[in-house]
């Protein structure tokens, strides 16, 4: 049996273990959360190094980009490094694939009409491929980059805007502690409607599902919410606060959609613990498997 292991900078209440079948080849997948502490993160690397075939890396990216370049953050870095046999991935790489394959499948599927849809996208220079499959649909896309990550009140209204704005800001916060950048351990267990206006002005809420539950407004009546990582105690809460609809690019694996760099590590155990695929690979793979997003359709809003 593989064994794939996603070290996690988030609480440990999110921890989850699942076995799954793929291709088939069993796998164990786990989820371990290490409440923000990036030492701790670096040592669990350390002691699962070769024992198991690919680590993930929750609640942290080890790349932000800025148009075609792309910016390394140290701290995640430095958890990266503490691996020397097994290969470690964020979840990039099936953000630039997956991610993509999502968007085009909602359309062809007629699961959801995407032209002229308000977005907010709490994230793009997380989301790549999402942002530019939602401006290729012809979707009116925000971008929180600014709001959500750095806590400056300007919202981005297109690619070039949010590409120009990263040039800039990437090469300074990439060598930030990522704490500033996003919430970890238990901040995520906080909720703040902060910036509830950018919510409510938009149809579709999209991105990181920790960047849009730390500021999730109390009511969002009617709402879609496009994301990935969710437990049953999260989509309780989109229910209970009025969503409409919950889509993850991810697919549920016993009841819980886990994150990208979970999925990516799967792919790449899969193929033999490769350290680098390329697109075609991924997309390769992701086409013999079959991964189709998960679709939530709230029977009705809780909300009073």
């Amino acid at each position: 049996m593989k064994r794939v292991v996603s070290v996690s900078l988030g609480s440990p209440k999110r921890d989850h273990m699942v076995e799954v079948e793929l291709l088939g080849e069993k796998i164990k997948v786990e989820r371990i959360g290490t409440n923000g502490d990036i030492s701790a993160a670096r040592a669990l690397v350390r002691e699962l190094d070769g024992k198991v075939d690919a680590f993930g890396l929750g609640g942290i990216d080890l790349y932000i980009f800025a148009g075609a370049k792309r910016y390394i953050l140290r701290d995640a870095q430095k958890i990266a490094a503490a691996a020397k046999k097994t290969p470690v991935v964020d979840g990039s790489g099936l953000k630039n694939t997956l991610e993509r394959r999502v968007i085009e499948h909602l359309e062809k599927e007629q699961i959801l009409a995407l032209k002229g849809q308000k977005v907010l996208l709490v994230s793009g220079v997380d989301r790549f491929g999402m942002a530019e499959s939602l401006q290729k649909a012809g979707c009116e896309v925000t971008y929180g980059d600014l709001i959500f990550g750095l806590g400056i009140p300007i919202p981005l209204r297109s690619l070039q805007s949010l590409n120009r704005v990263a040039q800039v800001v990437a090469p300074v916060v990439s060598r930030l502690p990522f704490k500033y950048l996003y919430p970890t351990g238990k901040e995520q267990e906080q909720v703040s409607s902060k910036h509830e206006k950018y919510y409510h002005d938009a149809n579709i809420i999209a991105g990181d599902f920790h960047y849009i539950r730390r500021h999730l407004p109390e009511t969002l009546p009617g709402k879609i919410v496009l994301t990935n990582t969710v437990t049953k105690e999260d989509i309780t809460l989109l229910q209970d606060r009025g969503v409409k609809v919950l889509i993850t690019t991810t697919p549920e694996l016993e009841g819980r959609s886990f994150g990208t760099n979970v999925l990516e590590s799967i792919l790449v155990a899969l193929s033999g613990g490769k350290s680098q695929l390329d697109e075609d690979q991924y997309n390769q793979l992701l086409q013999k498997i079959n991964f189709t997003p998960r679709v939530v359709q709230f029977p009705e809003a809780r909300v009073s």
